[in-house]
């Protein structure tokens, strides 16, 4: 019995140090994330302007907008994260409000209706799977996503493939995704009655009201059949360390788009058709009506260089054009400045320009002969400028606490952006980042 025994001690013994030569042989894989992340990111957002593309190139194009969005990082083993994004904005809007301007008062493209179009709710719920190889140089992920507002409704499908080598100081990268979107189309008021199974000038809209100008009132319209939009979107990107203090980066992007491109609730005027109206809104010659396929190639670099502890500079630069026209370039420079070690600047200055497309006309310019044409001056020729400034807080001992999540840093921004046209905008950005202990 002693003999048996002293064998199976053996045997555990040789079990043991074998397991325990096991173990210290094997490599130490750093978790690609440590622990559960939280950011809550919020915005408030407002603009105004006098080219409202839903009355045609006049009109307010005022309109506010509030946003709150999380995004957790779950980290599900060392090599593999999960991320959910869940956003909603909400916004109110006089420049659409317009899309039914008869429904209070007096009907005017500067002032706001009361109407049901006057404000809207958009929520988003993205997923994320991300996986890197032991080594961390092959990162592979993929993701869904859906949105929707009332008169939108968007899912989407993509993935990428990221390589690193030269000891992780060079990068590439290759992304691909697909957004299967539909319309549920809403066309201005004084229109719906000339679309299918409409009664034209007998409704109530112009039994009720006078129109005066051009009282024989007949708009080219038609409801759209395709409410349906695809969009493809393929991207390349290199990074490259070039120096100890100095990192850049390329990126080229294609985007292709088919389907209802338009934006059904846009007012177009002719400049060959007398005017219409109801008090003092001008009656709809037509709805904006666009190619339905569109090709976007855009290109660009950034470089970055860290100075010194204080001080580092960003840089981008972006060239893009489409097979509608246009083209445009994109300048930012960026000046993080470290004032302590807790507390960063964020200065920023970017420039935009771009020319116009082929189908943009300004108010009452286009032809009622024309194929195609928009007033919307978003796809107009134009400059713009916006300065920016940020302060960022970090805290990596994340003292301060809610429940069982530390705060480990805060980013609040605002933006100043100024068009040459009468466009103008604002927004106030702030994140917020936690980590479970």
């Amino acid at each position: 019995m002693k003999k048996i025994i002293l064998i199976f001690c053996v045997f555990a013994f040789v079990k043991s140090y074998s397991q325990t030569e096991q173990d210290s042989t094997k490599v130490y894989k750093k978790r690609v994330l440590e622990t559960i992340e939280v950011d809550f990111l919020t915005s408030y957002y407002a603009q105004d302007g006098d080219n409202a593309a839903v009355s045609g190139g006049i009109g307010t194009e005022e309109l506010t907008d509030v946003t709150g969005t999380f995004v957790v990082s779950i980290p599900l083993n060392d090599d593999d994260i999960l991320t959910i994004d869940a956003g909603v904005s909400a916004y109110t809007s006089a420049s659409s409000s317009n899309i039914g301007p008869f429904d209070n008062g007096q009907a005017a493209p500067f002032q706001a209706s009361s109407g049901a179009s006057s404000s809207d709710l958009w929520t988003n719920l993205t997923g994320n799977y991300s996986h890197s190889s032991d080594d961390r140089n092959d990162i592979w992920s993929a993701k869904i996503s859906i949105s929707s507002e009332y008169d939108y409704f968007s899912a989407g499908v993509g993935g990428s493939y990221t390589k690193l080598f030269n000891e992780k100081n060079t990068e590439l990268s290759v992304n691909a995704n697909i957004y299967i979107d539909s319309w549920n189309a809403i066309y201005p008021t004084e229109l719906r009655p000339f679309g299918e199974n409409g009664n034209g000038l007998n409704n109530t809209l112009f039994t009720q009201n006078t129109i005066t100008g051009n009282t024989n009132y007949t708009p080219r319209f038609s409801e759209f059949k395709d409410e349906g939009r695809n969009s493809y979107s393929l991207g390349f990107g290199f990074s490259q360390i070039l120096h100890k203090n100095v990192q850049g980066s390329l990126a080229l992007d294609f985007v292709k788009q088919d389907g209802l491109l338009s934006t059904p609730f846009q007012r177009v005027y002719f400049s060959d058709v007398a005017d219409s109206y109801i008090d003092n809104f001008q009656l709809a010659d037509a709805i904006e009506r666009l190619p339905d396929s569109r090709f976007k190639v855009a290109a660009g670099g950034r470089l970055n260089w860290y100075l010194n502890e204080t001080f580092a500079i960003r840089t981008f630069y972006r060239y893009y054009f489409d097979d509608w026209g246009i083209t445009s370039h994109t300048a930012s420079i960026e000046v993080p400045i470290k004032i302590t070690d807790t507390f960063t600047l964020y200065p920023s200055y970017r420039f935009y320009n771009q020319t116009a497309a082929d189908y943009f006309n300004p108010y009452e310019s286009a032809l009622s002969t024309d194929e195609f044409y928009t007033s919307d001056y978003d796809l107009s020729e134009y400059s713009a400028n916006q300065i920016g400034f940020g302060v960022s807080y970090t805290d990596i001992f994340t003292k301060a606490h809610i429940w069982k999540f530390g705060l480990k840093s805060i980013d609040l921004k605002f933006y100043q952006y100024d068009r040459d046209t009468s466009f103008s905008s604002s927004i106030i950005t702030a994140g917020f980042k936690f980590v479970m202990d």
